[in-house]
């Protein structure tokens, strides 16, 4: 027999009762005996928070290249980035994934494409910090074999063999993908540093395992102009030459994207993470969601690499993403408080295939947060107070029922112990 849980006292939905992993009452419930409560006192219960484009590792790397664009910032980077560690990036993955829990992410997509010395182990360390959290985590096996030497942007260095990728792709789908608390997905990092080979292998790998794919895109106007003097097209047409315009895609960005090719975003369902605060920090642009979202893309929420987004938190994502949508169309209806929450909940799921995922509604799994809400009980509509009023850690976070974060601090892991260990490593980067 199951223990129901009950989630009691929210100012807004009201409870929500807990059997077996799903939602299975919301609104005013009777008890019963034997529940367990969990008291929300007056606070705001949402669907878990889900962020659909991170790279854990870059907590080692925090405030670096604060006043340049993407280009310079990835140059002055990765020579640092090729001398991390696995156990780098295990502690790197840990803080970061906590983080991301305090701020309400029941989900998290890591695109990780440094591979130490060809160890990819490494992947097996972030799945492992995964679980130590208890989010559920989609593991991108990110990828460049294009080097300096063969025209892209990163070093010789940090760069694989292609055969070496897509070998190791497969072995990490065997040994980690599980479709539900891990799942794998190819991810070829950007136009500038894959081959046209690697990202034609990679899509036929995928599809033919049944995963997703995912890459950056048009994330800026230097990668425009390096697409144009390579290839002769736009971003898009590059990806879509290689068979990467379709409904099991999400690209990372999407900033540069014209009038037509937004619709041809949307009419092949690829999906979009939107990284507001990233994206403004390298001053990238302002990505066109409200287009996207009118012409049918899934849009969600990405907090990027806390090297481009010094907070690494996913709920400060959504008043960023309201704001940005209301300055570039010049409409203060552009994006609404709900809206950015469902850009942050079910949009993501959408992005990610998860569509059972970021609702908050009876038969859903139960990735729930709990948002401490005094500050804000004055505020009429308790959305509009959590998107727009003062940032906040959850009170509570459950994944699939299980607790993550109770009454304010982590179930699984010792976060100070862990930033801990994280700036001493970080440290010895600087030198």
């Amino acid at each position: 027999m199951t223990i129901r849980k009950v989630l009691r006292g929210a100012r807004c939905p009201g409870d929500v009762a807990v059997e077996g992993g799903v939602i299975t009452e919301i609104g005013a419930i009777a008890p019963r005996s034997g529940d367990e409560v969990i008291a929300c006192d007056g606070g705001i219960v949402t669907a878990g928070l889900i962020n659909t484009h991170h790279h854990l590792y870059q907590w080692l790397t925090r405030g670096r290249a604060t006043s340049c664009d993407l280009f310079t910032w990835l140059q002055e980077l990765y020579p640092v980035w090729a001398r991390i560690s696995v156990e780098d990036v295990a502690v790197a993955a840990t803080v970061g994934l906590a983080e991301l829990a305090l701020s309400g992410a029941t989900t998290v997509a890591d695109h990780h494409y440094i591979v130490p010395r060809g160890d990819d182990s490494v992947f097996d360390a972030i799945a492992s910090a995964g679980r130590s959290v208890g989010v559920r985590l989609h593991l991108s096996r990110g990828s460049m074999d294009l080097g300096q030497s063969a025209g892209g942007l990163p070093p010789d260095d940090v760069v694989e063999r292609t055969d070496t990728i897509l070998a190791s792709t497969e072995s990490v789908v065997a040994r980690l993908h599980d479709g539900d608390r891990v799942t794998v997905v190819v991810a070829p990092c950007s136009p500038f540093s894959v081959s046209a080979e690697l990202m034609r292998e990679s899509a036929a790998l995928a599809r033919r395992l049944g995963l997703r794919l995912h890459t950056h895109l048009a994330e800026t106007v230097a990668e425009e102009r390096d697409c144009l003097a390579r290839f002769g097209k736009r971003p898009l047409d590059v990806v879509d030459e290689l068979g990467w315009l379709h409904g099991d895609v999400w690209y990372a960005h999407a900033v540069h994207l014209d009038a037509s090719e937004v619709l041809r975003v949307g009419a092949a369902g690829a999906g979009v993470a939107h990284c507001p605060s990233s994206n403004a920090r390298l001053a990238s642009g302002l990505c066109p969601v409200r287009d996207l979202l009118d012409a049918g893309a899934p849009v969600g929420l990405g907090v990027d690499g806390v090297a481009s987004n010094e907070g690494g938190d996913l709920l400060p994502e959504l008043k960023q993403a309201l704001f940005f949508a209301r300055l570039r169309s010049g409409q203060p209806d552009a994006l609404t408080p709900s809206e950015a929450l469902e850009l942050a909940t079910s949009g993501g799921a959408r992005c990610l295939g998860r569509p059972d995922l970021g609702r908050l509604e009876v038969g859903a799994p139960a990735d729930i947060a709990v948002w401490p809400a005094d500050d804000i009980a004055d505020i009429a509509d308790p959305i509009a107070g959590l998107v727009l009023g003062p940032s906040r850690q959850v009170l509570h976070l459950l994944v699939g029922g299980d607790a993550v974060v109770t009454d304010g601090s982590l179930v699984g892991v010792d976060l100070r112990a862990a930033h801990g260990e994280l700036a001493r490593r970080a440290r010895s980067l600087w030198a």
